[in-house]
């Protein structure tokens, strides 16, 4: 006998809208982009990590979980974090032409994708060495944040020489597909009744995000790459304490 379809109200399909809807961020981040409009083409990319970071805790509160939502999480975030993102830092920094940048930005791209298909293959067979509330390697909306710090380092007034653009990009590339545990934002934990402080502190966030774009996203370029550091110092200690253990 088949099986019937399971039925969801149109209240549980908001996720799925909101994944579909960061891919047009996605797309039209790249219009821009093409159109020589990098504020905007930015401003989307934004957007879009945004619309990522939410979608799946709709479904986990609306319990509208699904395997297609999982792979249009998947699709998005490769259209959003790896094309989108490369494309507007080529056409943005480098130029069209510049054969050293599209190899870095190919890069990018590729070790985005590799970081992606291993997240689905450890979703589908967790890996044993995985830590609950840690990423292994640098997630794809943070690595994105990443690739773009040349764009806002630029719209701050320090210019950096495309071969140092090149390696910081194959330098992010490494970090997605890195063993590096990073730390996830379930491992925060907070009481209820300081449920709406977050809320303020997150609109503040983003409305200094869409009011100094270049400057906030700098600013938390900083603050990530303070935190991928820590994480890469905290590994390394746990693995000599291993190592002296045995």
């Amino acid at each position: 006998m088949d099986k019937q379809p399971r039925r969801l109200s149109l209240a549980q399909q908001v996720p799925n809208l909101m994944t579909l809807a960061a891919s047009c961020a996605g797309l039209t981040s790249i219009r821009f982009a093409v159109e020589g409009r990098p504020d905007q083409a930015i401003a989307l990319i934004i957007l879009a990590a945004i619309l990522d970071g939410l979608d799946g805790r709709v479904a986990r509160m609306l319990r509208s979980e699904s395997a297609i939502g999982a792979e249009l999480d998947s699709l998005a975030d490769f259209l959003n974090f790896g094309a989108a993102t490369g494309i507007l830092v080529y056409l943005t920094v480098f130029g069209s032409g510049h054969s050293l940048g599209w190899v870095a930005v190919l890069i990018y791209v590729i070790c985005c994708v590799m970081r992606l298909a291993r997240f689905n293959v450890d979703t589908k067979a967790p890996d044993p060495e995985a830590v609950p509330g840690w990423f292994t390697g640098v997630p794809s909306p943070a690595g994105a944040m990443l690739a773009l710090m040349p764009i806002a380092l630029d719209r701050t007034g320090i210019s950096l020489p495309p071969i140092l653009i090149a390696v910081w990009l194959v330098l992010v590339g490494w970090l997605l597909i890195s063993r590096i545990r990073t730390p996830s934002l379930k491992l925060v934990r907070l009481r209820s009744d300081r449920m709406r402080f977050v809320v303020v502190g997150v609109i503040a966030v983003g409305a200094i995000l869409f009011t100094w774009p270049w400057q906030a996203l700098l600013a938390l370029d900083l603050a990530y790459l303070l935190v991928v550091l820590w994480s890469l110092r905290r590994g390394m200690r746990h693995r000599r304490r291993t190592t002296e253990a045995e």
